[in-house]
C-alpha cells in the first residue's frame, strides 16, 4: 500500500506485564482514560489518517472502570480478554450487561457500535486493531 509504514521487526521479548518498562515498550495512559486504562503497544503502525495499518496492544482496565457510552470507529478491531473481567453492554452507571471471563474472545467489523463496558475486577486485554484493505 502506497504510504503504509511497516511495523517494527522485533524478534520475542518479554511483555511486561508488572509495569516494569522495557527501554522502547512501556505501560502509557490511554488519552481521556488516563486515571483508568493503560496500554502497551506491542507493534503500531496504524493510521487514522490514511486509515491504514494495525496495532497490536495490551490494554489495562483498573477496577471499576466505565465507559458509559456506546463507542464505534473505522477499523476491524480483536480482543481476546486475558485476565479479570469484561461487563459488556451494562447501562451507563455499570449495571446489567452481561460479563465475561479470561479467554474470551470478541472480533469487531468497522463501524459496528458496541459497549458501554465495565469491569469490576479490572481486566487485561490482547487487542488487535486493523484497516482492513477495500478491494
Amino acid at each position: 500500500m502506497t504510504g503504509e509504514r511497516s511495523k517494527q521487526h522485533r524478534e520475542f521479548f518479554a511483555v511486561p506485564l508488572d509495569g516494569a518498562a522495557l527501554e522502547d515498550v512501556r505501560w502509557q495512559p490511554v488519552a481521556g482514560q488516563s486515571e483508568w486504562i493503560s496500554e502497551l503497544i506491542l507493534a503500531d503502525n496504524l493510521d487514522q489518517r490514511t486509515k491504514t495499518g494495525s496495532r497490536t496492544r495490551l490494554v489495562r482496565w483498573q477496577p471499576g472502570t466505565l465507559l458509559p457510552e456506546p463507542s464505534r470507529h473505522d477499523y476491524r478491531e480483536e480482543i481476546l480478554l486475558l485476565s479479570g473481567d469484561l461487563v459488556v453492554g451494562c447501562d451507563a452507571h455499570g449495571s446489567g450487561g452481561e460479563q465475561f471471563a479470561a479467554l474470551t474472545f470478541a472480533t469487531r467489523p468497522a463501524g459496528i457500535w458496541h459497549g458501554p463496558f465495565t469491569t469490576r475486577t479490572g481486566c487485561v486485554m490482547f487487542e488487535l486493531d486493523i484497516y482492513e484493505s477495500r478491494q
